[in-house]
């Protein structure tokens, strides 16, 4: 590898390691200024999940996420694709989180799929679709949309 794909690769991993972090946190601004304007986003494939703008997943997060006393992305395995200043990025996540009224964890897993574009201050998503593999302990059963917990 040469020292500017290197450096691409360094910089892909922090932005993901800003969403991590953005999310767990619950930074809704941090987590805006990871994606470009115009970002579309789609987490349909989890429980519950939707797609849409930057700004409606934004805030759809912040609304859903707010009771989860504790969630904990890890986000691996980042294979980025740079061809100039755009970059296709494959990396996998896992997530233990904790519901209100769940006596255990729940836990999903599966892979962040982002195309990404380099602008003046770094790297920006413009689009992320999370598919999501597994999912143990899940907030409703999978494919009911009917809430469980005890």
């Amino acid at each position: 590898m040469t020292e500017a794909e290197i450096a691409d690769q360094l910089e892909i991993e922090r932005l993901l390691a800003r969403y991590a972090r953005a999310v767990d946190t619950k930074d809704w601004d941090l987590y805006r200024s990871l994606f470009t304007a115009d970002a579309l986003l789609d987490y349909s494939s989890a429980p519950l999940g939707r797609s849409g703008s930057r700004d409606e997943i934004a805030d759809w997060l912040s609304q859903n996420l707010a009771f989860l006393p504790m969630t904990m992305h890890y986000v691996t395995n980042v294979e980025a694709h740079v061809d100039g200043d755009t970059a296709t990025v494959r990396a996998q996540f896992y997530n233990p989180m904790q519901f209100p009224g769940f006596d255990e964890l729940s836990h999903c897993g599966g892979y962040y799929h982002h195309d990404l574009i380099r602008l003046g201050d770094g790297w920006r998503s413009r689009a992320l679709v999370e598919e999501n593999v597994w999912f143990v302990n899940p907030p409703v059963p999978m494919g009911t949309g009917e809430p469980t917990g005890t």
